[in-house]
This record gives C-alpha cells, sequence and structure tokens, in this order.
C-alpha cells in the first residue's frame, strides 16, 4: 500500500468522524480514549496481513491468524468506542477468532477440520449478536408508541386481507 492511499484513507475516514461529531470539541486525551484501536489494533493487524500478503509473499500462512484477530477485534473496539455499543458488539470478540481461522482456511489448504470452530464461533457470534441487537431494537422501539400503535395496525390489516383459502 502507498503513501497516497493512507493518506486518503485517513482523510477519509477523518471527514466522517468531524460530519458525524459537528460542534463537539476534543482534547488531545479524548481523541487518545476514542481512536485507540485505530492507533494500535488495527494497524497491528493490517501489519500482519501485509507481511503475509507482500513482504513473505505468500509463505507463512499462520500469519492470517493473528491478523484476522487483530483487525476483527480493533474494528469492534473502534465501533464500540465511537458510539458506546458495547452491550451490542461485544460477540465480535467470539467472532474474531473464527474470522482469523477463516483466513487461514482460505488462503491455505482448506482443512476442512478448520471448519468446526470457524462455524461454532461464528454461529455464536452470530447468536449473540441477532440475539443483543433485538433486544436493544425492542427496548428503543418501547420508547416510541406509535411504532407499536402501527405495527398492530399493520399486523390487523395483513391478517383481515388474507385470501379466504377453500
Amino acid at each position: 500500500m502507498n503513501a497516497k492511499a493512507i493518506l486518503g484513507a485517513a482523510l477519509l475516514l477523518l471527514g466522517v468522524f468531524v460530519f458525524w461529531n459537528r460542534g463537539v470539541a476534543y482534547d488531545a486525551g479524548d481523541i487518545f480514549a476514542l481512536f485507540w484501536p485505530s492507533i494500535f489494533i488495527i494497524p497491528l493487524g493490517l501489519f500482519f496481513h501485509w507481511l503475509y500478503f507482500g513482504a513473505l509473499q505468500r509463505r507463512g500462512i499462520g500469519l492470517l491468524v493473528p491478523g484476522g484477530i487483530l483487525l476483527t477485534v480493533g474494528i469492534v473496539c473502534q465501533i464500540g468506542m465511537m458510539y458506546d455499543l458495547w452491550h451490542v458488539l461485544w460477540p465480535g470478540f467470539i467472532l474474531a477468532p473464527a474470522v482469523g481461522l477463516f483466513e487461514l482456511y482460505w488462503f491455505g489448504k482448506r482443512r476442512k477440520g478448520l471448519l468446526i470452530p470457524i462455524y461454532i464461533l461464528g454461529g455464536l457470534a452470530l447468536l449473540f449478536f441477532a440475539v443483543f441487537s433485538l433486544s436493544s431494537l425492542l427496548t428503543y422501539l418501547s420508547d416510541k408508541p406509535w411504532i407499536g400503535i402501527l405495527m398492530i395496525v399493520v399486523g390487523a390489516y395483513i391478517l383481515m386481507s388474507r385470501k379466504k383459502e377453500a
């Protein structure tokens, strides 16, 4: 990756952050506290990927496991820090080893035995994501009674407008 691509990506992400947080004052400590995953964890995950794909020319396949884990954990932590969504995003830590192992499977010799922990960890993570996302969604919707009324009306309409079966 060249310096122009890194600068472009950094400016893009910074621009999105500035756009979403207009009028909020940040000091150096706030920025460090908010972006520590992007400063430490994500670059380390990208470094492992660069080692495998670039420097070692696809030798050292085992580098993809910690690379995938660190990249996934970094993304989960960054989103969790920016939006305070830890109560929904914590299954990402279960998903992280599944991502690392999947990269090992995909770019390696495709050993079928790797699919067992990938499916178990990935399935658990998706199940927990679904349950905790639904819980957060229902909590959010419970503050808006008009949405409940709208759902009742739409549901009743659907049930009443069904064609009669012979």
